[in-house]
């Protein structure tokens, strides 16, 4: 597996986890930052929706980021460009922007100071006091999105 390709598929209780997660944004409950990610699918057309922990930086900027790699979600978003952050009846409509490897190592390392209590497994080992090159070195494999509001 390659960074360009790296997916860490749900195992274990990853499933029935994530199924109690996403109700969460659903009755419009945010655990840090939280919100349910609805893109439309790639082949099917039809909405799937999923948990994110939506970043915002320093500079006011949003961001997506996605730990376990290239997930179906991130091939839907790259594919329709836009999608939907839900909390509750609140649904904001985006346009997601994917940023280069070269510019993702601050956002990665902000990303692993606010969650990586909740993420930090899927790093294998890389931690918000890593390197910048270590973190350079990751960077293809862990997309990132700049989320830009359609409003």
């Amino acid at each position: 597996m390659t960074a360009a390709t790296r997916y860490l598929a749900p195992t274990g209780f990853d499933p029935i986890f994530n199924r109690l997660a996403n109700l969460l944004p659903k009755l419009g409950i945010s655990v840090a930052g939280s919100r349910l990610l609805a893109v439309r699918g790639r082949k099917s057309g039809e909405w799937r929706t999923t948990m994110v922990n939506l970043m915002t930086a320093a500079d006011g900027q949003r961001y997506l980021v996605a730990p376990r790699g290239h997930t179906q979600w991130v091939r839907n978003l790259r594919a329709a460009g836009t999608g939907e952050l839900r909390l509750g009846r609140r649904t904001e409509a985006f346009t997601g922007i994917e940023v280069a490897d070269a510019d993702k190592v601050p956002l990665l390392r902000l990303y692993l100071e606010r969650w990586g209590w909740e993420v930090g497994r899927f790093f294998e080992g890389i931690t918000k006091d890593s390197t910048d090159a270590e973190l350079a070195e990751i960077a293809p494999g862990f997309p990132v999105f700049r989320i830009e509001s359609a409003s």
